[in-house]
């Protein structure tokens, strides 16, 4: 077995279920995750996992390592290690991050009561907690440029929170700002470059934005989410950022005691159960 497939046993043993938030179940023959649990984390096949682990599939993609790195919960030293042994380079201080660092992630762990979604600096959705899936609808079928805020915001696809009327222009006018800064601070980054360029090619509104070459961070807004089982409700968006991870945590929140908190518990209770036919 080669180094890649060792680390990767290895380190999916000795995280347990409840660390990543699943039920630690019955019939476990060891404490660590299941392949099944894992492929799920990592948005990869178990037929895939099954091979890397056996050393069958040697070279995984940059995007597979960094996804198995998070599902694992690896220290930015273990995540360059194992994107050493996978063959693939190092993501460097040029590139956006994409990795969630252990102790971040212990601490999103504790606001399971409220929505929450880590994206990249480039708005690439990277986790998200059950309420989140269940208030925006369940992320995990998305896929690539589906899971990009910005993207998904301009071309208007399907379930994107809506804004009130006062807050649509300002969130834009923000969002395109933001990704201007974010390629200025990562002009070797390919990814956020072909999201830009697509943006401005295929979205007059982005481009009209982008032309007005306004730098800035998006931080806070109102939205209402219209599409849930519930019934609309009005949501606070703050947009929180840890010390030396260039990452952005939106978190929804609801007045206490209102309507809208009551509406926000009760979908709680229903996850996205509701959501699917």
């Amino acid at each position: 077995m080669d180094e890649f497939a060792e680390v990767l046993r290895a380190w999916r043993d000795r995280i347990g279920p409840r660390e990543v938030g699943l039920p630690p179940g019955a019939g476990r023959r060891a404490p660590g995750l299941r392949r099944e649990e894992l492929a799920t984390l990592a948005g990869v096949s178990v037929e895939y996992l099954v091979r890397l682990e056996q050393g069958r599939s040697r070279h995984p993609s940059p995007q597979v390592v960094g996804a198995l790195a998070r599902a694992l919960r690896l220290t930015d030293g273990e995540r360059d290690h194992l994107y050493r042994l996978s063959g693939a380079a190092v993501p460097s201080d040029t590139l956006v991050s994409r990795h969630i660092a252990p102790g971040v992630q212990r601490l999103l762990d504790r606001l399971g009561d409220v929505p929450i979604g880590v994206h990249s600096a480039a708005w690439d959705l990277l986790w998200w907690n059950p309420l989140w899936a269940a208030l925006t609808g369940d992320p995990s079928g998305l896929r690539g440029v589906e899971r990009n805020v910005a993207w998904r915001h301009f071309m208007k696809a399907p379930g994107v929170i809506d804004f009130d009327d006062e807050h649509a222009e300002e969130f834009s006018d923000d969002l395109a700002a933001d990704l201007r800064e974010a390629a200025g601070r990562y002009p070797d980054d390919p990814g956020l470059a072909a999201l830009i360029a697509r943006l401005r090619a295929e979205c007059p509104d982005f481009e009209l934005r982008w032309s007005r070459a306004h730098v800035a961070r998006h931080r806070s807004s109102t939205k209402t989410a219209t599409s849930t089982p519930v019934g609309p409700i009005a949501i606070d968006c703050d947009v929180l950022t840890v010390p030396g991870a260039d990452l952005r945590i939106v978190v929804y929140t609801v007045a206490p005691g209102s309507q809208d908190a009551s509406k926000l518990a009760l979908l709680d209770v229903a996850g996205t159960q509701t959501l699917t036919s």
